[in-house]
């Protein structure tokens, strides 16, 4: 059989999922037809943004965790969403929030290792605007916006 392992964690990753109408069904007690007319309506209203699979990230070569704290330069401080979507577009950032005090944007990276992390730092660290970084590595993760570990 056809290892398609990559592709099919990047397509889970990215957002090709789909809800499971009969599973809500049978814990809502209530028939697929209405759940899937309310779901169709969240969607609709862009209540519900993606679906994606939640991952062990050990086991798809992501297991090393970081949060890089960024600081912009002064002529940068007036639109920090011009670097924060530039960071958006690599594939390894898990989430970019643009946000207040001392650091103006917060990136969780997830790379296979340590190796990995350190090119895409480089990477970072030489863009334009960013005056200084700190990065916190996770050890471990406890509890994700999904479930419990």
């Amino acid at each position: 059989m056809k290892n398609i392992r990559t592709r099919l964690v990047e397509l889970l990753r990215t957002g090709c999922c789909t809800p499971q109408i009969a599973k809500i069904a049978r814990a809502t007690k209530e028939p697929a037809t209405t759940i899937h007319y309310n779901v169709k309506k969240l969607e609709e209203e862009k209540a519900i943004v993606a679906y994606k699979a939640v991952f062990d990230h050990q086991k798809i070569d992501q297991g090393f965790c970081a949060f890089v704290m960024i600081s912009i330069s002064s002529g940068e401080y007036g639109n920090p969403e011009r670097i924060a979507k530039e960071l958006v577009k690599n594939p390894n950032v898990e989430s970019v929030d643009v946000c207040t005090g001392t650091w103006e944007i917060i990136v969780k990276i997830r790379a296979k290792d340590q190796a990995e992390y350190y090119e895409l730092i480089k990477k970072f660290v030489s863009r334009k605007g960013i005056r200084k970084i700190i990065t916190i590595s996770s050890l471990k993760q406890l509890k994700s916006e999904f479930l419990e570990l």
